[in-house]
């Protein structure tokens, strides 16, 4: 194995966990040989937008629960803790002018069959979502999820593990992709769009596109795991397993 085949290995296998204490010991980042080193310069290629705008506009068209209170938490929750992987993103109020800058109003959650979209307009950050942001066993994957745990932290403090940056894990593998739209494009072939993106998240009573919109996100963090992963591109988690498809 060349030196910078085991650099890249190695770096990618130390983005499985963000911020958790447990990372140093993990037992991935000695198994140097968990990622199968297949043809992955069909990835590293850069989509144009030219070429992303010629896909098939596509949105989550699933079942999705709107979470307002401790009581639909709890219930969400209960649903949410048996799954093995889960898509995660958060949505911020816009701010327009400089210095502005606003915490997360949305918290969405996608499983196998559901998207969960908590709005911390209505309800404070839910009590019952620490065990899962906790859990280093439960992978809660997304693009950019750095910033996303330090707003959620400023919301409300917990140790964070099991949280995966797939945009770190595409740059460590030097493609030239790292954003959800991009990487939607590139893995699963399709556009999704981003007309709601600057729109008032904090709003009380979210739109239909919103909804949509932010269901999306989450859904598509969990569909690009499990197709990155397909790909060989995903290292081991703290088991020493891959997550199962469900």
């Amino acid at each position: 194995m060349t030196p910078w085949v085991a650099t890249l290995e190695k770096a990618a296998l130390q983005c499985i966990l963000i911020f958790t204490n447990t990372a140093r010991n993990h037992p991935g980042l000695n198994a140097l040989s968990t990622i199968t080193m297949i043809d992955i310069e069909q990835y590293r290629r850069k989509i144009s937008k030219d070429e992303i705008n010629e896909l098939p506009l596509q949105g989550y068209e699933g079942d999705i629960m709107l979470v307002t209170n401790e009581e639909d938490a709890e219930y969400a929750v209960n649903e949410i803790a048996d799954e093995p992987l889960l898509g995660f993103d958060t949505e911020s109020r816009p701010a327009f002018k400089k210095g502005m800058y606003f915490l997360p109003s949305l918290i969405q959650i996608a499983t196998s069959s559901k998207v969960y979209i908590f709005q911390l307009s209505k309800t404070p950050f839910p009590e019952a979502l620490r065990a899962i942001f906790e859990d280093k066993k439960v992978i809660k994957s997304g693009v950019a999820v750095r910033d996303d745990v330090k707003d959620l932290q400023k919301l409300e403090p917990f140790k964070d593990a099991g949280f995966l940056d797939l945009g770190a894990i595409a740059l460590e593998h030097k493609l030239e992709t790292h954003g959800l739209r991009n990487l939607a494009a590139k893995f699963l072939g399709i556009r999704i769009s981003k007309a709601a993106r600057c729109t008032n998240w904090a709003n009380k009573s979210l739109t239909k596109a919103q909804i949509r919109y932010a269901a999306t996100d989450a859904w598509i963090s969990r569909e690009l795991f499990l197709q990155m992963n397909d790909a060989g591109l995903i290292p081991t988690n703290g088991n020493g397993k891959k997550p199962k498809k469900k």
